[in-house]
């Protein structure tokens, strides 16, 4: 165990973190994904809900402000409820680690899966919730002072 890091980020989620550039991204994807098929490297957090997860790696890694969008969550199929509550919940997860300047942004779900299949990492949850999967675009850590 370590002083002030959530429990959440595992030994191998850290190192992926921590090895990844500004500009690399990362997809949180929720229990239906097909994760291990999709291409990227993939840390398991099974058991683990998106949001809970989306927290923890929030509490470590900044999010991209050079670009004007950083992070996306998968557009609902037509004929779904558009306003997934879990959207709000990552709205607030986001608000809360970066501040106003980060909206969430939605793409089409087969743009979506492009998008997260070309990702950096994978972290597959076991999120139960549909739609429970979101992009970040990783930004970088200014100097203090």
């Amino acid at each position: 165990m370590l002083k002030r890091l959530n429990p959440l980020l595992t030994p191998d989620l850290l190192y992926h973190l921590r090895a990844m550039g500004h500009g690399d991204e990362l997809t949180i994807v929720d229990g239906n994904y097909p994760a291990e098929s999709a291409g990227p490297i993939v840390v398991r957090l099974d058991g683990v809900s998106a949001t809970d997860a989306l927290e923890a790696i929030l509490s470590v890694m900044p999010l991209d402000d050079f670009v004007p969008e950083t992070c996306w969550h998968m557009e609902p199929a037509a004929g779904a409820v558009p306003g997934q509550p879990i959207f709000d919940e990552f709205r607030a997860i986001v608000k809360k680690h970066e501040g106003d300047s980060f909206p969430l942004h939605s793409i089409e779900r087969f743009k979506f899966y492009e998008k997260a299949n070309a990702a950096y990492l994978m972290v597959a949850t076991g999120e139960r919730r549909l739609y429970g999967n979101i992009i970040l675009k990783k930004g970088v850590i200014r100097p203090e002072g």
